[in-house]
């Protein structure tokens, strides 16, 4: 059972949000989702944990940032995803 906590900053309109969405959508994980793009508290909080990365999606799995989508992607691909989200 994935039990991982899964948080993605982001904006309506970014397409790359929306992969990223559907990939973990795919694999029966939930998520929390941020819109950046209208709230400038959340998007300083997105700066500071992302240590200034400003594209979107900025995904965090249990705190631990992981990145873009290719990130993601990349985790995904490897096989190392699924870990990230059982620990």
């Amino acid at each position: 059972m994935i039990m991982a906590t899964v948080l993605i900053y982001g904006t309506m309109t970014c397409p790359y949000c929306v992969s990223a969405k559907e990939l973990l959508k795919a694999k029966g994980v939930e998520y929390q989702e941020i819109f950046v793009d209208k709230d400038p508290v959340q998007k300083a909080d997105m700066l500071a944990k992302s240590n200034g990365r400003r594209t979107v999606p900025q995904i965090f799995i249990n705190d631990r940032h992981i990145g873009g989508f290719d990130d993601l992607e990349k985790l995904q691909n490897s096989g190392q995803l699924d870990k990230l989200l059982q620990d």
